[in-house]
């Protein structure tokens, strides 16, 4: 017996071991789905045998003057006959005539079908996705944004779709369960982003370099953490590099005292394309949206209680007409206008406290040549012990954020002295002959961050960590704070509370349009009247595959890098875009005339913007739907003059218009790190190219390289010491 334990526990011992290490390295090496990569869920088309091409055929939104003629049906002022006249024009018809204080007469009693459910006021992510997720539910939703969707913070943002390692470190020196519970939330509305929209959002890998070796295991630690904590919302395993790997890998990195790297992965995302699109895919699941609605007041009922809000077209006034108010009836009204929480709440209660502490974050815009293509770099502690990231996005490098008190405006501007802070914690990381210049900087911009005090809390300056969700005696719903990777889930609690406090019936969507422009997917299958929105993909989803670019250069002779970036900003509605771009009369490219010579962008997103996005204002294109402001404000602006030809095309502008446009968009630029000498440019500037020449000392902060140098002796047709503006028989030769 005991010789046989003997041979017996060697074996044992063998064969634990083997299954342990098996089972380490297939959890390594094991297969990884990896979004984006999968094949289509609908295939491109084909040509059939006999040569004919069947495009894809999308369902259409309701356009803008539709969604507004929805707004007033609401409050009885159309009737479900009434007519839009042409959308060029911007005027619905069936109105009544107006008395004197500017108020509605022969207003006609709504149908109770005609009242929405919610009414939801802010256009950003939060906003957006509030509407996609009760539209969803069977709702009746409407969602209104004073300017354009996405047109503050959430278009501001850092680009990144991450659950936080610097507030996992927290979470853990401060056992602080709380900001745990945060990050393991964010970690899997990661997952969900990069589901429901492969086209806009990719994994990216990120980089801390480690500068002691006792940093290797503490970062390695954490990392390792990190990792086991998204799980299955997971993708590669976080790793370490020796120091000759990272440099590799981030030739740019400084090498005195670097030891190594750690990578580990999180995700990235196209920030304002991304809430466009949440936007349009609640207009097809049958959610009124409507961007540059202004509400001017609430409406409440005789025993206090909020029933509608009063609204008014600003695309009228910018057309240099009245904007006549109207009234939007809703059962219950929901506040999600970040920094700007406060002034609805005060509409409601004028004399209520303050919950929103606006704080400054400030990003820059570098060339792509000071990053790699596909590696990101994190500094867990900057000289004031921030952090700050350093990341490729669109060809170009951003590199921010700072972390301030700010008043709230809505175009801030970055300051220089958080513009230089910037650039100083960069160049501490680079190598010493890579000099980054402010000259180098290609677009500036300030983002406000709405931090929230909890009002109930004992403590009132305490800020609330994750986002906070209070509804007002007259049942004002406010949600407030948290960051775009919650965005989703924030809603989903919004639309849950909404139910609650307004007795409303979700009920499941049994027709809904093939939002995948195929019926080879049924889109209402999952939507049974719960939340769903982790598995709803967006407009543009259902088509993309990182091969789907192919497609479009071999049907419509589009440039490489082109094609690329439709299929990167609109999925399978790319090949829209792509019908939508004008013939270059070149032999190649075939289609898409680019707005700007170095970016990618074309003249197909701005008819594409107009037509299918809502956009109404050259700076809509130029930084919403295109993403060239954010880019490079030089060359935005640069591009101003084509964006606001093709948009009176379509649009009928005046000239009247296109001078305000004009006005409007350059001063818009100025907030994005436009030189202040170019504020008063015209478009004749612009063209003759005088908009690019500056003084010397614009020219050291905003010139990205230096006057041309001397002509060097070697390469000199004349001898040293020759004059060549002489005579060589002159005697100042002699």
């Amino acid at each position: 017996m005991a010789t046989s334990r003997r041979l017996l526990r060697p074996f044992l011992y063998t064969s634990a071991a083997a299954i342990t290490g098996g089972g380490a390295l297939y959890y390594i090496y094991r297969p990884i789905r990896v979004p984006g990569s999968d094949p289509a869920s609908v295939p491109p088309p084909r040509y059939t045998d006999d040569g004919r091409f069947n495009p894809p055929r999308f369902p259409l939104v309701k356009t803008r003057d539709e969604q507004i003629a929805d707004l007033k049906r609401s409050s009885g002022l159309l009737s479900a006959g009434d007519a839009v006249k042409d959308n060029t024009t911007g005027v619905l018809g069936g109105l009544a005539s107006k008395n004197q204080e500017g108020s509605v007469d022969g207003r006609k009693k709504p149908d109770k079908d005609e009242t929405y459910d919610l009414l939801v006021i802010g256009g950003g992510a939060t906003g957006a996705g509030i509407a996609l997720d009760a539209a969803t539910r069977g709702l009746k939703v409407a969602m209104v944004e004073r300017e354009d969707f996405a047109s503050g913070t959430s278009s501001k943002s850092t680009k990144l779709v991450h659950g936080g390692v610097r507030y996992l470190e927290k979470a853990v020196w401060d056992l602080d369960y709380n900001q745990y519970k945060l990050v393991k939330e964010a970690l899997r509305e990661r997952k969900y982003f990069l589901d429901t929209a492969p086209h806009l959002s990719n994994w990216l890998p990120i980089m801390i370099p480690v500068q002691k070796w006792w940093q290797a295991p503490y970062f390695w630690a954490g990392t390792k953490f990190y990792d086991f904590l998204a799980g299955s919302e997971g993708i590669e395993s976080s790793y370490f590099l020796t120091k000759s790997r990272a440099l590799d890998a981030f030739p740019m990195l400084k090498k005195e005292n670097l030891f190594g790297a750690l990578v580990y992965y999180d995700g990235a995302h196209n920030d304002s394309r991304m809430n466009v699109s949440i936007a349009m895919t609640a207009a097809l699941y049958g959610a009124t949206v409507v961007n540059h609605i202004e509400v001017t007041s609430l409406e409440k009922d005789a025993n206090g209680k909020l029933i509608g809000a009063r609204v008014k077209d600003r695309v009228q006034e910018k057309n240099g007409e009245k904007a006549q108010e109207f009234s939007v009836k809703a059962k219950g009204i929901i506040n999600a206008t970040g920094p700007f929480t406060d002034a609805v709440r005060k509409m409601d209660e004028p004399g209520v406290p303050e919950i929103v502490a606006p704080s400054s974050g400030v990003h820059v815009i570098l060339p792509g040549y000071y990053s790699p293509s596909k590696m990101g770099l994190i500094d867990p502690k900057t000289s004031d012990g921030r952090v700050i990231f350093f990341l490729p996005w669109q060809g170009n490098t951003i590199a921010g954020t700072t972390d301030a008190p700010t008043a709230i405006s809505q175009n801030p501007i970055a300051g220089e002295e958080e513009i230089n802070w910037i650039l100083s914690e960069i160049q501490a990381y680079l190598a010493p002959d890579l000099n980054v210049r402010r000259g180098d900087v290609l677009a500036a911009w300030s983002g406000i961050r709405p931090l929230v005090k909890d009002p109930h809390s004992k403590n009132t300056e305490s800020l609330v960590r994750n986002h906070l969700i209070t509804v007002s005696d007259s049942g004002l719903l406010t949600c407030a704070g948290g960051k775009w990777t919650t965005y989703r889930q924030m809603a989903e609690e919004v639309v849950d509370e909404a139910i609650k406090r307004y007795s409303l019936r979700p009920s499941p969507l049994l027709s809904v349009p093939r939002v995948s422009g195929s019926e080879m997917i049924d889109d209402a299958a999952p939507l049974d009247g719960k939340c769903q929105t982790h598995q709803v993909r967006l407009v543009g989803a259902h088509g993309f595959s990182n091969t789907l670019f192919i497609n479009l250069i071999q049907h419509f002779g589009l440039e490489s890098i082109v094609a690329k970036h439709l299929t990167e900003s609109y999925g399978d509605r790319a090949w829209t875009v792509a019908a939508l771009s004008a013939p270059t009369e070149q032999r190649y490219p075939v289609r898409g005339l680019k707005i700007s010579a170095l970016y990618p962008f074309i003249d197909g997103e701005i008819r594409y913007g107009v037509r299918h996005e809502y956009a109404q204002t050259a700076v809509d294109v130029l930084a919403r739907r295109t993403r060239l402001a954010f880019l490079n404000a030089q060359a935005a602006l640069e591009a101003l003059p084509t964006v606001i030809d093709v948009m009176t095309e379509e649009l009928g502008w005046s000239k009247k218009r296109q001078e305000k446009e004009w006005k409007d968009t350059v001063q818009f630029l100025a907030s994005m790190g436009l030189a202040k000498s170019k504020l008063n440019v015209t478009r004749k500037d612009v063209e003759s190219g005088k908009a690019g020449e500056y003084d010397e000392h614009e020219r050291k902060l905003y010139s990205r390289h230096d006057r041309p140098a001397d002509t060097m002796e070697s390469d000199s047709k004349f001898a040293s010491g020759e004059k060549p503006i002489v005579s060589v028989d002159s005697s100042a030769n002699k």
